[in-house]
């Protein structure tokens, strides 16, 4: 069987699987490898193991090495001229009166090519600002336009909840988050209060979603008479974390009871049938 080891390049980007050959490789390890973008120093987040064929899609390249002090130096080196990079690029955005905001940008780890990411509300024709680049960087240029949620990720921030966004911080992959999910959660269908920094619905509605339709499966509807100690009645809302339900008596009281001593009513409004002719 095939090995792999596992590689992330950013903090909470994806994870990437290259052919370890051969090298004893330990978690937080750095190491040299070619991708798409040249030579990239990454961190080991999965260390050698062996996988069945079916799983790898396409031919993994090879660890070229551990990264040495010297290389990271070297990283660290260009890493320190994203900052001018940025702001010449942002000046030349405005020479050219161009319909797009510069986020970031970033070197590979010898300086052979330079990304620039932008946001704009439509394709950008940047032929011209392209070309101004390479002749002021002297390096192959790349710009890549980029959604509001990787902007989010990418710029990182405070979330409503007050700890770091999801995205920037663990997050590797964006999954769908619909406004389904808030409905399930019995959360307030407004937008403005159920949205992230992107503007997008939060991220984290997906993370209970499942739990809450298992546990929702278990309860009575809104609406469905029940049978409780109390008497019978009307359920008025449910409570999916305690897994309660509040019910409205036929005395106009509240109460609220666990689910599970909770009887459904017969089809005619009576009680459940005993069993017993």
């Amino acid at each position: 069987m095939p090995e792999i080891v596992g590689i992330r390049f950013k903090q909470a980007g994806k994870v990437y699987y290259f052919d370890p050959a051969g090298l004893e490789l330990g978690i937080n390890d750095h190491v040299l490898v070619e991708t798409s973008h040249g030579l990239e120093i990454g961190r080991v987040v999965i260390t050698p193991k062996q996988v069945v064929e079916a799983e790898i899609s396409e031919p993994l390249k090879p660890v070229i090495r551990k990264a040495e002090d010297e290389d990271l130096k070297k990283a660290g080196d260009w890493q320190d001229r994203v900052d001018e990079a940025l702001r010449t690029c942002q000046a030349k955005v405005a020479d050219h009166n161009l319909p797009m905001k510069i986020l970031t940008a970033e070197y590979n780890f010898d300086g052979s090519r330079l990304t620039f990411y932008f946001t704009a509300e439509a394709r950008v024709d940047f032929r011209d600002l392209l070309r101004e680049l390479a002749s002021t960087f002297r390096t192959r240029i790349e710009l890549k336009q980029v959604g509001v949620r990787d902007k989010a990720k990418m710029l990182g921030g405070i979330g409503r909840c007050g700890r770091q966004l999801c995205c920037s911080s663990f997050l590797c992959d964006f999954s769908t988050v619909t406004m389904r999910m808030a409905k399930e959660q019995n959360l307030p269908l407004n937008p403005m209060k159920i949205s992230g920094l992107c503007g997008r619905l939060l991220c984290c509605l997906s993370y209970e979603n499942d739990q809450y339709a298992e546990i929702k499966q278990k309860l009575p509807k809104v609406g469905e008479r029940v049978n409780t100690s109390h008497g019978p009645g009307k359920v008025t809302s449910t409570n999916v974390l305690k897994e309660t339900v509040y019910i409205e008596l036929e005395t106009g009281a509240v109460v609220e009871a666990p689910a599970s001593e909770v009887q459904k009513r017969g089809a005619m409004g009576g009680p459940p049938p005993s069993g017993k002719s």
